[in-house]
């Protein structure tokens, strides 16, 4: 997303804060920015559009935010972890996104609610995928269950400390919250119902599992078009990274934020955002 379509985005989506996503126009966002119909409409097809982009670009800043925090450091270590949901829900909370989604669920449209679904179902996938980092592949079979169930008292605890306003430590919250997991999970184990309601969640959105063979070849119709060396480098090492009888995830997630930065502004841009999108989804559920 170039600099000029982030500053249309960033604008809508402090005006569906304020004013809520339904009581705001595209013409309202239009005269906020200061930008003509036209350039509204060559940036996002309908308000939709622009929310779904505004959603992808949240999961893009989250990834960023959760690996500058794991970057040398071992993915095992729950306090790195604690650490990564208490930065998250600091800047979230600071942004007031609470209200976005709020606004979104209850809103008439289906469509938008199934975005927010979507967006649920990458933090759950990700929280998922933390707890089998953790704790190993013992806890894999329960793990989905867990990061529902993880999700849950972190944000119910969250909306009571705000109707309350209460004054709180949020990493001390984040770290209470995640040592009762931990009592939870080994009777989880023993006792493991495989609930209908993970597939039923899975089949709502509509959520595919994304190949590695799919990544690949979205890769190579990137180097089948004009880019430079830089570019191009970036992308085999990537390739050649993913192709690995064991592809290293550290190194996939720390060519991937490199890969959008060269093309900013290039003709490839949007094709390229939509490759690395792919390309994270399949590292995260790795």
């Amino acid at each position: 997303m170039n600099n000029r379509k982030r500053h249309v985005a960033d604008i809508a989506l402090s005006l569906f804060i304020e004013q809520g996503v339904q009581q705001t126009s595209i013409q309202e966002i239009i005269e906020q920015a200061n930008i003509s119909k036209g350039t509204f409409y060559n940036y996002f097809a309908s308000k939709n559009e622009c929310i779904a982009e505004i959603l992808e670009l949240l999961r893009y800043e989250a990834s960023q935010t959760r690996l500058a925090i794991e970057v040398g450091k071992d993915s095992a270590d729950r306090d790195v972890f604690i650490d990564q949901v208490s930065a998250l829900i600091q800047m979230n909370e600071e942004r007031h996104l609470h209200l976005l989604f709020e606004g979104l669920l209850h809103s008439n449209e289906q469509e938008l609610k199934k975005l927010v679904l979507q967006h649920r179902l990458h933090e759950l996938r990700w929280l998922q995928q933390r707890l089998v980092d953790i704790y190993g592949f013992n806890v894999e079979q329960i793990s989905y269950e867990a990061a529902i169930l993880l999700h849950g008292m972190i944000q119910h605890m969250l909306f009571m400390a705000r109707i309350t306003h209460s004054a709180y430590s949020l990493r001390q919250l984040i770290a209470s919250i995640f040592s009762y997991m931990e009592l939870i999970l080994p009777n989880m184990i023993v006792t493991f119902v495989d609930l209908a309601s993970v597939e039923m969640l899975e089949g709502r959105v509509s959520q595919r599992n994304v190949s590695k063979e799919e990544v690949i070849e979205a890769a190579h119709a990137i180097l089948a078009q004009v880019v430079t060396n830089e570019q191009r480098e970036l992308i085999v090492a990537f390739i050649e990274e993913l192709e690995r009888v064991e592809p290293r995830l550290s190194v996939l997630r720390a060519i991937l934020p490199a890969i959008p930065q060269s093309f900013v502004q290039s003709p490839l841009e949007a094709q390229v955002q939509q490759f690395v999108n792919t390309a994270w989804f399949y590292v995260k559920v790795k």
